[in-house]
């Protein structure tokens, strides 16, 4: 199976009032691993003409903004929030995915919490859903790394994290980096699915 990892930074946590500024999407092909720093990766900062934003936001993004700030016209990897999605259609196009009969590319994605965050900021953007859309099913790796008898909630990445032993557990906050991060903490997964390693044996047939 093939999907896309995908990771956003924004501006705040108001999909309607606040801004995607970095998008990065990340190929994993479960059939033909490859080492992380060799799969195919899109990543775009994006450029607005005022920011809106939270102060903690904002802060947690200055390397970003400071980027943005300092950015070249035709830098490759910054683009208008207007040509975000048809830049990230071409390059899935590029990588292999279809586009059906109503010229859409519809891709498996993942991510952390994708599901109740990023897609809402994804549904903002200018071609969501006529250039690029997301399978109704997502992949959030919180669901593979929950204790289902202490845990409150559904684990946050850095929980994620060290519950797989990586070597270190801080969130990067950088897009490609958290998109490779959720391939990571997905990969173990891949040859011993959840379903085989939580359902006892089934009896032995008596007759």
């Amino acid at each position: 199976m093939r999907y896309v990892s995908l990771d956003l930074e924004m501006t705040g946590n108001q999909p309607e009032r606040h801004q995607i500024i970095e998008l990065a999407a990340v190929v994993e092909d479960t059939k033909r691993l490859r080492p992380l720093t060799d799969l195919p990766t899109f990543r775009r900062a994006v450029r607005h003409a005022e920011y809106v934003g939270t102060a903690g936001a904002l802060a947690l993004n200055a390397r970003l903004l400071q980027e943005l700030a300092h950015a070249e016209p035709e830098q490759a990897d910054i683009c208008s929030v207007e040509e975000l999605l048809p830049q990230l259609r071409e390059w899935l196009l590029g990588q292999g995915f279809k586009a059906d009969k109503k010229d859409r590319v519809t891709v498996i994605m993942a991510g952390k919490n994708i599901g109740s965050f990023d897609l809402l900021f994804l549904r903002q953007l200018p071609g969501w859903g006529t250039l690029v859309r997301a399978e109704p099913a997502l992949l959030d790796p919180a669901a593979f790394y929950l204790n289902w008898r202490k845990d409150s909630r559904l684990p946050t990445m850095s929980i994620c994290k060290a519950r797989a032993r990586f070597a270190d557990a801080t969130v990067a906050h950088e897009a490609v980096a958290d998109a490779l991060d959720v391939i990571e903490l997905l990969r173990p997964f891949y040859a011993l699915p959840v379903y085989q390693q939580v359902l006892p044996e089934p009896p032995a047939e008596t007759e």
